[in-house]
């Protein structure tokens, strides 16, 4: 056996309130360093010996996720003005190709079985053609103008997030000469057409910065129109589904600011709704009046005045931070958004740890207090608004999903209440929803408190003890890791595999209460709970100790690192994404991309004591001990600007030096040195490929013979991905995006 890379020794001290520590790996930050691109190498040839048996598993997984998956096919067009929207793929091509198709009715256009193009339509952006000469690619904003003549569309090859702005005429196909380099992901284009407002990001990748671009202008000339300093705020801007309003979105983990103006007054000033006031967060969406603009109102969702869970309010155009409640606050309700419309507004929320979604109607100009829920009969499942840019409407476009159900879409039709299932992801082979049972299991944590644990298993798995276990955590950012579907999943499934997601604190599947009872000085909830859940599937019968995986990315990953030493006895594996695994070097280090907007979630362990300490107890790169670890696998990437590739390499590195078994191959490390970003490879069959790669490594750290396998051999059928809501149309006024849930995981 290949013998495993040793880290070089460099001596490097921290010392932050009188403590004084050496970080021995601290030279890995170097990311020119000739030795750490040699050690990651290394790293990689270990990784590659030690998992060579696990290659013909890998291909079959591979071939499995292939043979249930609909290669071509089509999502549910999308109706915004005159034109359905919608993205397809093509068997053997990585990317999803854009599309639109003139509107000839109410109703979507009738999808051809085969997923094959619809007659008549028109490719406004192909991701394969983008991609052609590259490794990597990414679609960022993908956002057509009011009048449906101009896209704008963003790329990335190199997996950094920071992309290049182009605009294409539609009605000649082709590119304007305008060309913005190193924007962000949100835009939102004025009412005529002629401007557009996108973001840029500073050193740390913090969005903060909302530019105006005049269509065939130079980028030179560009306008800055707002700026944020204050390091703890990251923007976006969009507009609004009235088309009335522009939005700037700003927020840090616990504080929001929304400012607007009027679509057809590009070049005017941005005026807060309400000035930012300190642990207040609130989202705001137009709703305008359809005669007198004087009464447009503002729906308000918001937690001032201690509402917790948010309140929905309203407030009039005119004077619209005062605010007047129209939904009080609910302990057992966390209300999450709510989706103005010309004749309704859409309410989000979440409740008994479950999300739900109900229509509220606009009655003589005021919008109702009472709504319908939209309901389902699964005990365990995830539901939400689809795409819907229309604000003219009567229906609501949903989608929905649960553990043994495919990703769906439906209408629901306002008027009579009924849902009409457009589309439901097809997966091919044998699989029968019939044969797979999910189930809630709860764990008690340290304290007392209940955790939600979901759960499916195929209906012959018994809870005898003798089954494996997959254990899925996040807990943070408030992001809720609620039930779905997955293709990739049943190959785990018909192996005999439990999966569970362990519902920890952190996350925000149980309300805000949830969430702050696992951030800041109440982090170490989030670790144990998850222990508990580990321990309570063991109790029931669902796993034992020497069959059961621990899997998360990203925050997740630091859970992975945290539990990896709380409890190396319980678990069979860990395998840990994009792992944030040095935490307390990174929170330390405002120089780094979001820290400084991270310390409303960590603390700020420069200034505190307090929170140094508490850091100090949980990073895993701090506790790695001499005892001996389950089996490890940390994935990662050179090019990820959320977590930097240093942390799970120093973690590695310490597990080698430090672990019982660190000089064996149960300790790996896997990094994507060229092409990739923080999730991983861009294409669909490298990211098959690639979890192809994680599930054998589940299936070995389990212990689970190919012999056991009651998976479906490959089939030469033609397969799939999912595509639906990949074709947006119209920019979504967006705070943040996807940094307000995983900001420095």
């Amino acid at each position: 056996m290949k013998q495993p890379p040793v880290a070089k020794i460099q001596p490097h001290e921290r010392v932050q309130h009188g403590d004084h520590v050496q970080d021995p790996y601290y030279w890995f930050l170097d990311k020119d360093d000739k030795d750490v691109t040699a050690y990651l190498e290394a790293e990689n040839a270990f990784t590659a010996a030690a998992t060579e048996g696990q290659a013909a598993l890998r291909e079959r997984i591979f071939q499995e996720i292939k043979g249930r998956t609909k290669e071509t096919d089509l999502s549910v067009p999308t109706r915004k003005g005159d034109w359905w929207h919608y993205a397809r793929t093509e068997e053997g091509k990585q990317y999803p190709i854009h599309c639109r198709l003139a509107a000839t009715g109410p109703n979507p256009p009738e999808l051809p079985e085969d997923g094959s193009a619809l007659p008549g339509e028109q490719v406004l952006l192909d991701g394969n053609v983008l991609a052609e000469g590259h490794d990597f690619f990414s679609l960022g904003a993908f956002d057509l103008s009011p009048d449906d003549r101009l896209l704008a569309y963003s790329t990335d090859f190199d997996g950094d997030e920071r992309y290049t702005m182009r605009f294409r005429d539609l009605e000649s196909g082709q590119d304007l000469a305008d060309e913005i380099p190193n924007t962000h992901y949100s835009t939102a284009w004025s009412a005529d057409n002629s401007v557009i407002f996108y973001t840029t990001v500073d050193d740390a990748w913090r969005p903060y910065r909302v530019h105006r671009h005049a269509i065939g202008t130079p980028a030179e000339q560009d306008v800055l129109v707002y700026e944020e300093p204050d390091e703890r705020f990251w923007l976006g801007v969009g507009l609004s589904r009235s088309e009335k309003y522009l939005e700037i979105s700003l927020g840090s983990k616990i504080t929001s600011e929304s400012r607007l103006l009027r679509a057809d007054d590009p070049t005017g000033e941005f005026r807060p709704v309400k000035e930012r006031q300190t642990g207040v967060e609130y989202a705001v969406d137009h709703w305008a009046h359809p005669t007198d603009p004087a009464k447009d109102v503002l729906l308000v969702v918001h937690n001032a005045d201690g509402k917790e869970n948010f309140e929905l309010a309203t407030a009039p155009i005119a004077d619209p931070g005062t605010w007047t409640p129209l939904l009080a606050h609910d302990p057992a309700v966390r209300i999450l958004e709510a989706e103005a419309f010309a004749d309704h507004f859409v309410l989000e929320y979440r409740k008994d740890g479950l999300t739900g979604v109900a229509v509220h109607k606009i009655v003589d100009g005021v919008p109702s207090a009472t709504g319908t829920p939209i309901t389902f009969d699964e005990p365990i499942y995830s539901v939400g608004t689809g795409s819907n840019p229309e604000y003219t409407t009567d229906r609501v476009r949903i989608g929905y999903g649960s553990m043994v159900t495919p990703s769906s879409v439906y209408d629901y039709d306002i008027a009579t209440g009924s849902l009409e299932l457009l589309k439901r992801q097809p997966v091919l082979g044998d699989f029968d929803p019939e044969q797979y049972v999910q189930r809630r299991v709860w764990a008690t944590a340290d304290d007392g408190t209940r955790v939600p644990i979901s759960v499916v298993h195929r209906k012959n798995v018994q809870p005898d003890g003798t089954a494996p276990c997959l254990l899925y955590g996040y807990g943070s950012y408030e992001a809720s890791m609620d039930p779905y579907f997955s293709v990739a999943r049943l190959s785990l499934l018909d192996r005999g595999f439990v999966f569970a997601i362990a519902h920890v604190r952190g996350g925000g599947e149980m309300g805000r209460y949830w969430y702050e009872q696992g951030k800041l000085l109440h982090k170490k909830n989030t670790f144990t709970d998850f222990v508990a859940c580990g321990r309570a599937m063991i109790a029931e019968g669902w796993s034992a100790s020497d069959r059961i995986i621990a899997r998360g990315g990203s925050a997740g990953g630091l859970l992975m690192g945290a539990i990896a030493n709380l409890a190396p006895d319980l678990w069979a594996g860990v395998l840990a994404e994009v792992p944030f695994v040095d935490a307390l070097n990174t929170i330390l280090d405002p120089s780094l991309p979001l820290t400084v907007m991270e310390w409303d979630e960590w603390g700020n362990p420069l200034e505190s004591a307090e929170v140094y300490q508490y850091m100090k107890e949980y990073s895993p790169y701090e506790n790695v001990a001499a005892v001996t670890y389950p089996p490890i696998l940390a994935r990662t990437s050179v090019n990820d600007t959320r977590v930097g590739y240093h942390e799970p390499a120093k973690w590695i590195a310490r597990l080698r030096a430090t672990a019982l078994n660190g000089q064996s191959s149960d300790i790996l490390l896997k990094t994507e040195i060229e092409s990739a970003g923080h999730g991983g490879k861009s294409g669909r069959y490298d990211a098959w490929h690639e979890e192809a790669f994680a599930l054998a490594w589940i299936c070995a750290a389990a212990k689970v013979a190919e012999a056991e396998s009651s998976a479906p051999a490959a089939k030469a059928t033609k397969p799939e991905v999912e595509v639906e809501g990949a074709a947006e149309v119209g920019g979504a006024a967006a705070g943040g995006e996807a940094e307000a849930a995983e900001a420095s995981q």
